[in-house]
């Protein structure tokens, strides 16, 4: 067989390909999963003991690398990357497909294509091999018609038999449209965009994911929405806390950091926001990542949602993990008229100021509360925020025209508050607290109070004159 690689379109895919196979990795290799009119499936290298078949689709590299889906259509002689239920989990088995396949599109990695007719001749006669079936993975019951007895990297010019093909076919851009999901065994439903991949996962590990979403790929990581359902009668702090301490190893690794988190309530639904940035260890690099997690508490269940993406292009798919969230339906939990929560978060929720408010807890964590009179003045404010905060909240999620008049009002305090970003010492933030104290309260109330004064003493004097 003979396989041109495309290395605009999976860079990292190929550069793994071309180095394993000039390590003589895929030499003495069988193709292990052989499924007529579908694909065949090699690269494992456990296939080279023909003692332990049950270990046979098991087996890989030592390494991983990223998932690069592209807009390549799995047309017939398309060789691909094969994968576990992670995107990210392809290392060395790849397979060749043997009649179109077009369900697989955006789903794995396109690397290739047959580029002889001999190749071609080559697939059907491995396509027809006799197998076990599906209760064994269709293992061949021959093994050296479908054995690679050697791989080796050639250019272009060294092969004399190529075919004139046309470029591959590609998936033509598509509207973006809604797309509703729901899950009844779960009690969930939710929208989100026609050109996010949902994928429900047959659990292996309990650490895996029970559905996730998948995004179009961006230069070096597929951004991604993990949906984890667990059965518990925990309250939503001690479920929390249990969460907490499954990520100590991480943390300790120094592969994860927990940013902040915050107890609020989305949708009428009991919530906590949880805010993190981690490494993710690729083949020639590390990825900086960040997550948003939020956790719901249902009937009996918990509901995390978990945004990753690279650092960079967080910002870029992070409207998609809003479309989930505000259009997620929990059968069962029952959205009471008193949700509660901040107002400010309310307000700023899934629109352009969320990034915002965030900033602003990035502050309130990192700065104020890093000082001993910062820590007394938050305690303070709480107690008398919060007595007031949680019926506005509650408003806002009743009234959406009341919610944008809110956030409306809040933007000129947001901006004032982002001030505190400069203050490195204990004096200036008190400094600052001060200056910006007294902005808003001219904002807020002096303001207004001398424009009232002088529309009422405008209006006397248009009445003396009459």
């Amino acid at each position: 067989m003979t396989i041109e690689l495309f290395q605009h379109d999976a860079p990292k895919t190929v550069a793994n390909f071309v180095d394993l196979s000039e390590q003589g990795f895929y030499d003495g290799t069988i193709f292990h999963r052989i499924i007529k009119d579908f694909m065949i499936q090699g690269g494992d290298p456990n296939t080279k003991n023909t003692q332990k078949i049950t270990e046979w689709g098991y087996g890989d590299s030592g390494n991983t690398i990223p998932a690069e889906f592209n807009t390549i259509m799995h047309k017939r002689g398309i060789v691909s990357m094969a994968r576990g239920a992670d995107p990210d989990s392809g290392s060395s088995q790849f397979f060749i497909v043997h009649k179109d396949a077009l369900t697989l599109d955006q789903n794995y990695t396109v690397f290739g294509r047959l580029a002889t007719q001999e190749s071609y001749n080559t697939l059907d006669k491995i396509a027809e091999l006799e197998t076990t079936g599906p209760s064994t993975n269709y293992i061949p019951t021959e093994f050296f018609p479908a054995e690679i007895q050697n791989a080796e990297v050639k250019s272009r010019a060294d092969i004399t038999n190529i075919l004139n093909q046309k470029e591959p076919q590609r998936i033509q851009s598509v509207v973006d449209t809604v797309q509703s999901y729901s899950h009844d065994d779960f009690g969930i439903s939710f929208d989100t965009t026609s050109t996010w991949t949902i994928q429900e996962i047959q659990k292996q590990d309990p650490r895996q994911p029970d559905i996730m979403i998948m995004g179009p790929t961006n230069d070096v990581f597929v951004p991604r929405i993990l949906i984890f359902v667990k059965n518990s009668t925990l309250s939503l702090a001690d479920f929390s806390a249990e969460t907490k301490k499954s990520y100590e190893q991480a943390i300790a690794a120094g592969s994860l950091t927990i940013l902040n988190e915050e107890n609020t309530s989305i949708n009428g639904i009991e919530a906590l926001i949880r805010n993190s940035n981690g490494k993710l260890d690729a083949t020639s690099e590390t990825l900086d990542l960040q997550y948003r997690e939020i956790v719901f508490k249902g009937d009996g269940k918990f509901y995390t949602f978990t945004y990753a993406n690279t650092i960079n292009n967080f910002d870029e798919s992070l409207p998609q993990f809003n479309q989930v969230i505000n259009s997620l339906n929990i059968k069962g939990s029952e959205k009471s008229e008193k949700g509660g929560g901040c107002l400010i978060a309310t307000a700023a929720y899934g629109s352009e100021m969320a990034p915002q408010v965030q900033l602003l807890r990035e502050i309130r964590d990192n700065k104020v509360m890093s000082t001993g009179i910062g820590a007394s003045f938050m305690t303070g404010f709480n107690q008398l925020y919060y007595s007031f905060s949680p019926t506005i909240a509650d408003m806002e999620r009743d009234n959406p025209a009341f919610k944008e008049l809110v956030k409306i009002g809040i933007t000129p305090m947001i901006s004032s508050l982002s001030i505190m970003s400069s203050a490195d010492s204990e004096q200036e933030i008190i400094g600052y607290g001060l200056m910006i104290i007294m902005v808003n309260v001219g904002l807020y109330f002096v303001a207004p109070t001398v424009l009232v004064i002088k529309m009422k003493n405008k209006l006397v004097n248009r009445s003396d004159h009459t």
